[in-house]
């Protein structure tokens, strides 16, 4: 039975005041029970039920269906002019434009607009909108806020396979766009149909790609041109260096010849800086850097063996992994090995065995990323093994700074490009690693799990508030960092670069010791070497005393074994009291050794 209650009201007393008032209660419908229904119940004997005295309230979660964009251009040219008038013949548009200016309507048209515009113009004259007040004053230092990161955006690869996102690079112009690498770094272990392509990300898209490169070896490095957005490097698994331009399509614009590529996969590849922006240097694990000038990428117009002998034998190189090119310094370029070694080189020396400068080791496994401070290029940072560490020019014996020893691999690492004490890292175990050695040196400033599988690599935008992580199944994250790790705090630059020369200095006194040690135990060998013919004398008196102690206690053993012998002929029962009689011969014979023995 259903219950239905009527209300009615007239349409003109709607929208006017309720007026209630209280009356005699009524029955409206009466159910009486029906004991059919009351058989059907099972009585609860007894009843344990909670009460609360909160609200219960209750939380719903729902996935929104993501709204896809799409990027379209549009062409605009010059237009609004009468069909009788071609706006590509200079005189017809001339002849038009005096007709115009003579109409009376165009005269008033003009001094209207031209009272608002003289306004405009005299406000702008009055208060310029764009000074700076405070331009000499320090830099405002931050409230002492807990540093901290949030995720923004995540790109994953849209293939089936997944691969892995080995390089980024940031737009050089708004930093709108990244460029992220993907390949599989497993050797011969590829799987089949795995995808060649590697994209180009807008920031505020993450469901599609902007830009789809199809290269002819899966990419393992990818980098804009900074003097020209629309170009880009790369480097393929095949040894090939690639360069696309983005207003000719997907497809390669150029590609290195593969007799005069690198044999190995390209880890590294960075722009010159130079007038024409055309020329870049490529290195791998097949031992050699290359550099390339992409209006001709036939051949190579340089090569340089990263052998350490200093013999050109390109069996004997060590497999490039990390570059690193400064272009304050445009001589000098620093090369990460995959045998934890740093080779410092002089492009401009006179011999190829010359290019070779300086060595600096001290990691135990290749070196993922190699990176000057960009505040002071004389200091760099090395990431291999399961350390990152701060190294100096003027120390090559060993880092002036090291991280500890993490439990995970580490992959890669960067300095911030604002803050001179600031640099990040990226870890096996999907860890992205803040630090900042003014605020603390033993332990990170900030540690961000960022995703379950490993994180491959990292490239930090140039306002140093956004950072970028690419992981091993080809998702690239997003990350923006707390105000107080992008913002130069008071006295930074001075507070850092004083830390590098107290270690600098530190690791040279250390340096100059452990030197001194080892040239005096290379004293006391060369100085052995020579006694021996001298203390010849001393040796044999030594022996001869040795001797002849051995000679008096055989002497007395065998005294003692005779009377030892002696004491087992008797009869049993004797044999307790001359066993005792044995013992106390014993005790003589060795109380008459101990006093024999100093004479």
């Amino acid at each position: 039975m259903e219950i239905v209650y009527v209300y009615v009201k007239k349409r003109s007393e709607f929208g006017k005041q309720c007026n209630f008032s209280d009356r005699q209660a009524e029955l409206n419908i009466d159910i009486p029970p029906n004991p059919q229904l009351a058989e059907q119940f099972m009585e609860r004997n007894p009843v344990d039920k909670g009460i609360q005295c909160s609200v219960s309230m209750s939380e719903h979660e729902a996935n929104t269906e993501r709204f896809e964009t799409e990027t379209r251009g549009v062409n605009h040219i010059e237009g609004g002019w009468p069909k009788d008038v071609n706006p590509l013949e200079l005189e017809q548009t001339i002849r038009f434009r005096k007709k115009v200016e003579k109409d009376e309507n165009y005269m008033n048209a003009v001094m209207q607009l031209g009272s608002i515009m003289e306004h405009c113009i005299k406000q702008n004259n009055a208060i310029d909108i764009y000074q700076e007040y405070f331009q000499d004053e320090e830099v405002v230092e931050v409230t002492e806020e807990a540093p901290s990161a949030k995720t923004i955006n995540v790109f994953r690869d849209p293939q089936e396979i997944k691969r892995s996102a080995t390089h980024l690079s940031w737009h050089p112009d708004g930093n709108r766009k990244l460029a992220v690498a993907y390949s599989c770094l497993n050797f011969q272990r590829a799987p089949e149909g795995m995808s060649l392509e590697s994209y180009i990300w807008d920031l505020e898209n993450p469901n599609k790609p902007e830009i789809v490169l199809k290269p002819s070896s899966p990419l393992v490095t990818l980098e804009y041109n900074p003097k020209d957005s629309h170009v880009l490097l790369g480097g393929c698994y095949n040894g090939q260096i690639a360069c696309w331009d983005t207003r000719k399509g997907s497809l390669v614009a150029e590609l290195s010849t593969i007799e005069f590529s690198h044999r190995d996969p390209v880890y590294g590849s960075i722009w010159l800086q130079s007038k024409t922006g055309t020329e870049c240097f490529s290195a791998s694990t097949d031992g050699q850097v290359m550099w390339w000038d992409i209006r001709k990428l036939s051949e190579p117009t340089e090569v340089v063996i990263m052998d350490i002998t200093r013999k050109e034998q390109l069996e004997n190189a060590l497999g490039a992994i990390s570059l690193e090119f400064e272009s304050t310094l445009p001589t000098k370029f620093m090369v990460g090995t995959e045998q934890g070694i740093v080779i410092s080189c002089n492009r401009k020396a006179k011999t190829s065995a010359e290019k070779i400068v300086c060595t600096f080791s001290g990691h135990h496994g290749p070196i993922y990323a190699l990176q000057r401070n960009p505040f002071y290029p004389k200091n760099f940072l090395t990431v291999g093994d399961w350390t990152a560490r701060i190294w100096s020019e003027d120390s090559r014996e060993s880092s002036i700074m090291w991280t500890k020893y993490h439990m995970a691999y580490l992959t890669d690492g960067a300095w911030s490009p604002v803050r001179p004490a600031v640099f990040f890292t990226t870890k096996m175990d999907g860890t992205l690693d803040i630090w900042d050695f003014v605020f603390k040196q033993c332990d990170p400033a900030l540690s961000l799990k960022v995703c379950d599988e490993a994180l491959f690599c990292l490239r930090v935008q140039d306002n140093g508030c956004f950072i970028a992580c690419g992981s091993q199944l080809g998702t690239t994250t997003l990350l923006e960092v707390s105000n107080g790790l992008y913002t130069l705090q008071r006295n930074e630059k001075n507070m850092a670069s004083s830390i590098f020369e107290r270690e600098t200095r530190r690791e040279k006194i250390l340096e100059a010791r452990h030197r001194e040690m080892r040239l005096k135990e290379k004293s006391k060998t060369e100085g052995k070497d020579e006694e021996p013919r001298e203390e010849v004398p001393t040796t044999n008196l030594e022996e001869l005393v040795t001797k002849a102690e051995e000679e008096f206690f055989s002497v007395i053993f065998t005294e003692l074994k005779k009377k030892e012998a002696a004491a087992m002929k008797p009869k049993p029962k004797h044999q307790k009291m001359e066993g005792d009689e044995e013992v106390e011969g014993e005790d003589e014979e060795e109380e008459g050794a101990s006093e024999e023995t100093p004479t």
